[in-house]
């Protein structure tokens, strides 16, 4: 069992937990996450390890609730335990000194990007980061974003902090002043990293996404986070996350992301009714 060592809310429905692992956190690396399973018999969620302290032995996830096991877990606190953090999986991010690195994070997407970022500046390399979200209060991370860059930009698309607009029309103003950068790295909403990736293709700037499609296993057995890059059909669980932005069939990966969007909203209606509280008050950290 993994016990849960703190918990602290971020935003609306968005949480930081962190998690006693030490063999987890001990050989984790920038880029690469964990499966998840809140209960014996329930689903196994991917979730990217965000930090770590091997002083403490634990890793720190961000989960956002989205649907009846995300939801479910707000509902654990501190000192109860998980029966299953497996992991680290998945490949690491290939960080080295190119030079300029742009780094862009999305929503929750800016959790993943944390620890890449800090690793591209530990590298050597010149780090600036556009980090947004729908409205300040879904804004994550900021001051640890802040500390792993030597500039930042914020952005939201209704103004409420930073520039107000999109993350790639910061890129597009950061351009047009004449900088110029050597590796994008882009973490987000697949409809973000797609764009981030129309406008980096189009300046000739090599990008690099953390995909999240649909997974099972985390392993390569069940194929359900298969994903078109290129010409060749990928395993986002065992060939990546990460992958050239360039090359991903984002259409594709958004398609494929609702499949089960119907069962996942009647999954997650049943979890309210059944048991027996208001889904708002799950929200809130209290118990189910």
């Amino acid at each position: 069992m993994y016990q849960i060592l703190h918990k602290e809310k971020l935003g609306p429905d968005i949480w930081l937990y962190r998690i006693k692992a030490p063999d987890v956190a001990r050989y984790r690396k920038p880029g690469q996450f964990v499966i998840v399973r809140i209960s014996e018999n329930g689903e196994r969620i991917p979730i990217t390890i965000a930090d770590v302290d091997n002083e403490e032995g634990s890793v720190t996830l961000i989960v956002q609730a989205v649907g009846k096991t995300t939801l479910e877990m707000t509902g654990l606190n501190p000192g109860d335990a998980v029966p299953t953090v497996t992991g680290p999986l998945g490949k690491p991010t290939h960080i080295e000194n190119v030079g300029r690195v742009l780094c862009v994070g999305g929503g929750i997407g800016i959790a993943p990007l944390y620890p890449v970022a800090r690793g591209m500046r530990e590298a050597g390399n010149h780090v600036t980061s556009i980090i947004g979200a729908r409205s300040a209060d879904l804004l994550i991370l900021e001051d640890r974003m802040r500390d792993a860059s030597h500039e930042m930009i914020i952005t939201t698309d209704d103004g409420t902090k930073g520039c107000r607009g999109f993350v790639t029309d910061s890129i597009r103003n950061l351009i047009d002043i004449g900088d110029s950068f050597d590796l994008c790295v882009a973490m987000g909403p697949p409809i973000m990293m797609k764009c981030v990736c129309d406008m980096t293709r189009e300046y000739g700037i090599p990008t690099i996404v953390s995909l999240n499609p649909i997974m099972v296993d985390g392993t390569g057995m069940c194929g359900c986070c298969r994903v078109t890059v290129g010409s060749a059909v990928k395993f986002a669980c065992v060939d990546g996350p990460e992958f050239d932005g360039h090359q991903v069939d984002f259409d594709e990966l958004i398609t494929r992301l609702s499949t089960y969007r119907n069962q996942e909203r009647e999954s997650l209606e049943r979890f309210g009714s059944e048991s027996g509280c208001r889904l708002d008050a799950v929200l809130e950290g209290g118990r189910a």
